[in-house]
């Protein structure tokens, strides 16, 4: 007679090439089915009970252990490279959405206030300024914000999932006036850097500068027209740019894409309305209320902070002023020879700085 065996679960009996053996026990098909599972990580056998996962993923215990955590607020089930941390110091995990309770002045990556107006207009530039390597925490943003908040409420700083270890620092809308006047630059750059930040030498950040749309006419084919000129002006003089920027090429291909050249404005602007690269371009034409200029590399020198405003102030006069016409003819020398000293000294010194300008260069600091 052909040996049985007995499921210790359900009590059928089995034949010996029916039986499975698992963890020291004797299972019939359909309960090793019903009880145990695999590891969605290392592919070993479990008992469903005893899955560390969730619904969604199956996890051994010695998975868990090592590639995985659960929130301390929410619970949820969160791998280590989607743990974040108040601080160095801390050990308790937080998922992406918990964090934000936690990290004092950090606002998330999509936190939008409604916008304070800085200056007497009707052209505002909101700049979005990325550090990275000096950690991502609550206490030093607010350090940061006791100073660009001191006398008004300038800036906030928000989560930045392109950094390292880093965050962004973001102003409300201010006039170039307010910004080289009146926002304590100077103080932020100092304090970002003895708290071991950096920006341009990073390698990560950018320096982003939002335009109000409304600065560019009072309807919106003149708006139209005056960024279609701002974009064929970006494709026609992309070396020079470039060179402003201080970014690789490869950084713009990545973070800043151009549009190519066309024949015309227009021709410009229809083209960027046809690209799939959203907002992942030198000029992003993504917002409702503003243009963004993306082709910036970051930094912590307040002298080519205020100088890349002033490029940009400045281009967006040029294309307002300007026909098509007048701005297919402009050259590079001809427009930083329009520029004036009194009205941009800071642009002017960085220009002479990168060999942009029509005179000789001077020696430039090393950017930070």
């Amino acid at each position: 007679m052909a040996e049985t065996f007995t499921c210790d679960h359900c009590g059928q009996e089995l034949t010996a090439d029916r039986q499975i053996e698992f963890d020291g026990q004797t299972l019939c098909e359909d309960c090793f089915e019903e009880l145990t599972t695999t590891c969605d990580r290392c592919g070993d056998r479990i008992w469903r009970d005893n899955s560390t996962g969730d619904s969604d993923t199956v996890l051994c215990e010695d998975c868990f252990d090592e590639y995985y955590h659960r929130c301390s607020d929410c619970g949820r089930l969160i791998h280590n490279d989607d743990t974040y941390y108040v601080d160095d110091d801390s050990e308790e995990p937080y998922c992406c959405n918990c964090i934000d309770s936690h990290r004092g002045g950090i606002q998330s990556y999509y936190y939008k206030p409604s916008p304070i107006f800085h200056g007497d207009g009707p052209r505002y530039l909101g700049v979005e300024l990325e550090i990275d390597d000096g950690g991502e925490y609550g206490s030093t943003a607010e350090k940061l914000m006791a100073i660009g908040n001191r006398d008004a409420e300038n800036i906030y700083i928000k989560h930045d999932g392109s950094l390292n270890e880093g965050m962004e620092i973001v102003t409300h809308p201010m006039t170039l006036a307010y910004h080289r006047d009146q926002m304590p630059w100077q103080e932020i750059a100092q304090k970002s850097l003895e708290l071991g930040y950096y920006s341009h030498r990073a390698e990560t950040c950018g320096l982003h500068v939002h335009v109000n749309r409304n600065s560019f006419g009072e309807t919106e084919e003149e708006q139209e027209e005056a960024i279609a000129r701002i974009l064929f002006f970006v494709e026609n003089h992309w070396n020079e740019l470039l060179r402003f920027s201080r970014r690789t090429k490869r950084q713009l291909e990545k973070w800043a894409s151009r549009y190519g050249r066309k024949d015309s404005p227009k021709e410009v602007l229809d083209s960027a309305k046809k690209s799939c690269a959203g907002r992942y371009t030198c000029v992003n034409l993504t917002n409702y209320d503003t243009i963004e200029f993306r082709i910036f590399r970051g930094t912590l020198k307040t002298n080519t902070l205020i100088a890349t405003l002033e490029l940009v102030e400045e281009l967006c006069s040029v294309a307002v002023s300007l026909s098509d016409e007048g701005m297919a003819e402009l050259t590079w020398t001809e427009f930083v020879s329009r520029l004036s000293t009194d009205k941009y000294p800071e642009l002017i010194q960085y220009l002479k700085e990168r060999r942009l300008y029509v005179n000789e260069p001077v020696s430039a600091a090393e950017e930070d």
